[in-house]
């Protein structure tokens, strides 16, 4: 057996990708999440998703959207974020929802951190909300649009990105910048370690595809990808193909 088929049975089985492996409780989901570090909602990539691994058949068949999510799982992803040490941030691809544990988010932790400092230097708009929650601290979006006097469109267009870079994040409805969520910066992280630990949660995926996994896409360039091969951190078992080495 070739070492690149020993990795995709070994996603497999590790993604919960055969029916033989379906979740069949929210607790089974918790912990595929603290298994693998992070979760997709739906199937977009090679990052192990939550509604793959439930093999329910959908809403709606043929609908898409909402229609194509699991008929009776589909509040779970909801569910999981309120759990103690789950965050739900909206940092994937275009902000796509994505769950994460508290150890996962330690590895974001410098790179949203920094991203709060980027974001206000950047537009008057994105200093002006993130200042304001600095002050008055976690807020409830109406609470946002009355105290910046903005209208839903405009709130929800600063807010896109803010979110998007994971400067703010939501927790049960109510937005925080990064740095109020996780007051102490934690080491190590940034995208080295991001891209390790979400290889090491597909098991193996294209190369062609881990840089567009998270919104920085400027951070994890060809050339961070070649410097983790060459550390041994990461290998490529055939090419166009990356796994973390080792069992």
């Amino acid at each position: 057996m070739s070492r690149l088929q020993e990795l995709r049975d070994r996603r497999a089985y590790a993604c919960r990708l055969t029916p033989d492996r379906v979740l069949r409780t929210l607790d089974e989901a918790e912990a595929f999440l603290r298994d693998r570090g992070l979760l997709t909602r739906t199937a977009d990539s090679a990052l192990p998703s939550l509604y793959e691994a439930c093999h329910e058949d959908p809403y709606a068949p043929g609908r898409g959207g909402f229609g194509e999510w699991p008929a009776t799982k589909w509040p779970w992803f909801g569910e999981l974020a309120d759990r103690d040490g789950i965050y739900r941030l909206k940092v994937h691809r275009r902000g796509k929802n994505l769950l994460v544990t508290e150890e996962t988010a330690a590895i974001l932790d410098p790179i949203c951190r920094s991203e709060v400092e980027r974001m206000r230097r950047d537009s008057p708009e994105w200093a002006r909300l993130l200042d304001h929650l600095a002050a008055a601290g976690p807020s409830e979006p109406e609470d946002l649009k009355v105290e910046l006097d903005l209208k839903p469109k405009e709130l929800k267009g600063i807010l896109f990105p803010l979110e998007l870079c994971g400067a703010v994040i939501r927790r049960n409805g109510v937005l925080e910048r990064w740095d109020q969520a996780f007051p102490e910066p934690a080491h190590p992280g940034g995208p080295a370690e991001l891209l390790v630990a979400a290889v090491r949660a597909a098991v193996v995926a294209r190369e062609q595809e881990v840089g567009r996994w998270f919104a920085w896409r400027w951070l994890f360039s060809p050339e961070l990808v070649e410097s983790l091969v060459t550390a041994g951190r990461l290998e490529r078992p055939e090419p166009g193909w990356l796994a973390v080495p080792g069992r």
